[in-house]
């Protein structure tokens, strides 16, 4: 049986790489709700529209041509035939994806894209809101979470494994700012839902925490 498996939590807790490596265990597709968002972000920064223009960032939503293919163990993003895997995680995509977001319009544009790519089962979806609202049905939920300090650690060591220089005061000013946005936007915030399992994964290996799902996966799934 092919489920929906959401996985859903704040930046930095690993949701990326979990739901990439799951997606391989499981043979399932994998949809990057957040990789969706940041498109639109950097879409609008490349086009110079204001991230306070609702109406603009919400037809760039609408018009969004994005795809996803594994090559190897990436998951590749591509908007209109462009590869913007690298263009989409830098740290000014990060915090305009988390404002673009936040706007009702965008959000209602892109509900019915994310639906109609991963509705059909058998796909791992990642993102903060994919088991509350965009697959409040999924046959499996999980809310992937790890301490502040953690999470600002593990971003520092991404960002500077692709060269960029941070402190981990910032990097850890910049997750807080982020995880109280998110949670406290009027549309669609970002929370656990009622009957996700809850993962923290401050203590553990990464493929403790993979193990741990995939085993609930397969179980609800047999």
């Amino acid at each position: 049986m092919s489920l929906v498996v959401t996985i859903d939590g704040p930046a930095g807790a690993g949701k990326s790489t979990v739901a990439r490596r799951l997606a391989r265990r499981l043979g399932y597709r994998l949809l990057d709700t957040g990789a969706i968002y940041r498109a639109v972000a950097l879409g609008a920064l490349r086009a110079g529209v204001p991230l306070d223009d609702e109406p603009r960032l919400a037809a760039i939503a609408s018009g969004l041509d994005i795809d996803f293919a594994f090559e190897g163990d990436v998951n590749h993003v591509r908007v209109g035939g462009e590869d913007v895997t690298a263009a989409i995680r830098t740290p000014e995509a990060s915090q305009a994806a988390s404002r673009v977001s936040a706007w009702p319009a965008v959000r209602a544009a892109l509900l019915e894209l994310q639906r109609r790519l991963g509705g059909q089962g058998g796909v791992v979806v990642e993102g903060r809101d994919t088991g509350t609202v965009v697959f409040p049905d999924a046959g499996a939920k999980f809310f992937l979470t790890a301490s502040d300090e953690e999470r600002a650690r593990r971003r520092q060591e991404e960002l500077e494994a692709a060269g960029k220089e941070v402190s981990f005061a910032a990097t850890l000013a910049e997750i807080r700012e982020r995880d109280s946005r998110d949670a406290s936007r009027d549309v669609a915030p970002m929370r656990a839902a009622a009957d996700a399992v809850l993962v923290d994964s401050s203590a553990l290996t990464l493929d403790q925490v993979i193990e741990r799902i995939e085993a609930e996966v397969r179980r609800r799934g047999a």
